[in-house]
């Protein structure tokens, strides 16, 4: 707890059996007080280790998606009283030594919502980001930024957190069940006009590392296209798609 305020982690699992251990333990539990996992049909042994290790677990009874797992995680949060959510994926990409500093930013009601950010200080490709992906990333975030009129360093990455006043009032129900969530609710909470800060964060890519393949990158990146384009044009009084 922070500022008299419940910080519930969540983690979207899949096949996360080799990394979630670490990833656990490397959790300041001082400052949280609850760690929820979801897991969206594990092939491996997620959610018997995730139990053995005391961690709240909500089993899927089949593979929904990424974005479809994140919300059952948002949804599980707010049913247990969190005032702020910190989203940290289970394959130990993101270091989770940064919650306490990301649920300050949002406890001490500065931000609304606040992203661990990969592009400041250089750390994506020390980290093994691939070329390709570092360079998409920046070209992705630069035509959003031209498109919403911000200035994020990225808005890609999976370590996040929010507090229960965005989740209440995004319709993040009504968004995709796959990986494109994580940019339709960033462009949402901007659209509404909630404040996004971001911390720099060190990230990891090693092979147990989960990370989208080529192909689904090319998708991903398309309908980043696709909503930046939409956010411009609900500006504009054209509200399409999420917007509405």
């Amino acid at each position: 707890m922070i500022n008299g305020k419940k910080i519930i982690v969540i983690m979207p699992a899949y096949n996360a059996e080799k990394t979630l251990k670490q990833t656990y333990d490397d959790i300041y539990r001082d400052f949280v007080d609850e760690i929820i996992l979801v897991d969206d049909y594990s092939s491996d042994n997620t959610i018997n280790l995730a139990k053995e290790l005391g961690i709240k677990t909500i089993e899927h009874s089949k593979n929904k998606g990424y974005g479809a797992n994140q919300k059952s995680c948002y949804k599980e949060a707010l049913n247990n009283g969190a005032d702020i959510v910190i989203m940290l994926h289970p394959d130990y990409q993101y270091t989770p030594k940064l919650i306490p500093a990301m649920a300050s930013m949002l406890a001490f009601d500065e931000y609304d919502a606040v992203i661990g950010s990969r592009i400041l200080g250089n750390s994506a490709l020390k980290g093994g980001m691939p070329l390709y992906k570092f360079v998409a990333n920046k070209l992705l975030t630069h035509f959003e930024n031209f498109c919403t009129g911000e200035n994020l360093s990225e808005y890609h990455t999976g370590f996040r957190g929010f507090t229960k006043t965005v989740l209440e009032n995004i319709p993040y129900e009504k968004l995709s069940d796959d990986f494109i969530f994580d940019n339709e609710i960033l462009a949402l909470i901007l659209y509404k006009k909630y404040k996004i800060g971001e911390i720099s964060c060190p990230t990891k890519y090693f092979k147990e590392a989960s990370s989208i393949n080529f192909t689904r990158s090319c998708k991903y990146g398309f309908g980043v296209l696709k909503i930046s384009l939409q956010y411009m044009l609900a500006k504009w009084g054209i509200k399409l798609n999420i917007f509405r």
